[in-house]
């Protein structure tokens, strides 16, 4: 990977697993939801992969499973920035699906609908796919801008988040359809690598689970 150096970049990266991942539950906003032993190891690599980079910035989502990976990656920081809540990268309102096992939502009319054509999906009693991916966005963007202004156009900052929304940021980036934003895969304590600009976005890496990413050191 080449050095970056004309813009700022965030990487984007998914919390660790979780014991309600573990045990095929959508966890959605429930309280609670914390990393199990292999997810904090997951999040531990990922730290350990990010040590070699000086972070400008952190922002999390205010969930517990992503805060605890923020504490876990900002503790192998030599000079660790100061961290910030964006609760427009908080998990998707998934209303009234929150909290039920996978397995039994795979046989509600609606999961068709939020595989094969999300952009018109709105969870009973929660948020609509699209309505996810435009705080989202918004959030991400906005954030880069702040972080770029501040701290110059070399700067690497990190998001934490969850699944659905890295997913919806990345298919904004690709200019992606929404409704095909099911294809891309996103791991637990998983790094995806964007770096925006006037003229749009570039996609630079995603879901990387090894590998150096010291080129990235600014």
């Amino acid at each position: 990977m080449p050095r970056l150096t004309d813009m700022a970049t965030v990487l984007l990266v998914r919390h660790g697993r979780t014991t309600a991942n573990a045990a095929g539950i959508l966890a959605g906003r429930a309280p609670g939801v914390r990393l199990d032993d292999v997810g904090r190891a997951q999040a531990e690599r990922t730290a350990e992969r990010l040590a070699a980079v000086h972070l400008a910035g952190l922002v999390t989502s205010p969930m517990e499973r992503c805060r605890q990976t923020s504490r876990i990656i900002l503790s192998r920081q030599a000079e660790p920035p100061k961290p910030s809540i964006a609760q427009g990268l908080t998990e998707c309102d998934y209303g009234e699906w929150q909290g039920r096992h996978l397995a039994e939502l795979a046989r509600e009319p609606l999961w068709s609908t939020v595989q094969s054509r999300p952009s018109t999906a709105v969870f009973p009693g929660g948020e609509s796919m699209l309505a996810m991916q435009r705080r989202a966005v918004t959030a991400i963007r906005r954030r880069d801008a702040a972080v770029e202004a501040q701290h110059g156009a070399d700067a690497v900052w990190v998001a934490v988040s969850h699944a659905d929304v890295i997913k919806s940021i990345i298919a904004d980036a690709l200019g992606m359809d929404f409704d095909r934003f099911q294809r891309i895969f996103v791991a637990p304590a998983s790094v995806s690598v964007i770096r925006y600009s006037s003229g749009g976005a570039e996609l630079l890496a995603t879901n990387t689970e090894s590998g150096d990413l010291a080129a990235l050191r600014s």
